[in-house]
């Protein structure tokens, strides 16, 4: 009996292609930020801990990722009580967000870390900002209202930066933006404005796995292996 015969290798080296090229695709517009998880983390922390959840702010979370980029990837000056001055937020931070300055409300609290090895958000919160009694006094503390979080590696890579902001501003009227919307503030990724940069800050060998495979299935096909 006749071996069924294969498609043409055109067209299914073609299809191949195309469904490696949607698949990554996909993983691009997944809309996953690990910021905005690293939020859902504290509050949910916050909740076990009976404390109110707080409001996941973009405008503060755009000002946690410029208040990394003040450390200019320096992960050593991070833990040595160095740190931006608080005139930045009006004379830097706002300005490069596309914050209007009118509504800056007071920081309440900050985390800050830094390490060269990239964790899950989940990691992140419970063994590298949360570590000593002075960060827990900071995550519990009830004057917060709002929270805003960022991640960012240096070009790309490591070290990578955790910044939490805590406020107690208004939530429907503090730290807003010009016009409504975040200037396109590189690298790394802050939390509530629906921004997809999680392939953006994990390492690149879990994106290299699938493409690789794709790859191999097409040759596979064209040569017979």
């Amino acid at each position: 009996m006749p071996k069924p015969s294969a498609p043409p290798l055109g067209s299914m080296a073609w299809f191949l292609s195309l469904l490696l090229i949607v698949s990554a695709a996909s993983a691009t517009d997944s809309k996953n930020n690990v910021a905005d998880e690293l939020v859902a983390v504290i509050n949910n922390n916050r909740t076990a801990h009976k404390s109110h959840t707080l409001f996941d702010n973009p405008g503060l979370g755009c000002l946690a990722l410029e208040y990394i980029k003040a450390y200019e990837g320096q992960c050593n000056e991070v833990g040595n009580d160095k740190k931006p001055p608080d005139s930045s937020f009006v004379d830097t931070f706002a300005p490069n967000c596309g914050v209007k300055a009118a509504t800056l409300a007071p920081i309440t609290g900050r985390l800050l870390a830094c390490q060269s090895k990239y964790v899950s958000p989940a990691e992140a919160f419970s063994n590298v900002l949360i570590y000593n009694a002075k960060s827990l006094q900071i995550l519990y503390d009830k004057n917060h209202t709002q929270i805003g979080a960022a991640v960012s590696g240096t070009d790309g890579g490591a070290p990578y930066f955790w910044c939490v902001l805590f406020s107690s501003g208004k939530t429907n009227n503090s730290f807003t933006f010009d016009g409504g919307v975040a200037k396109n503030v590189r690298p790394g990724c802050f939390s509530g404005n629906n921004d997809d940069c999680s392939n953006a800050m994990r390492p690149a060998g879990s994106l290299f796995l699938p493409a690789i495979t794709g790859v191999l299935l097409v040759l596979i096909y064209a040569f017979g292996l």
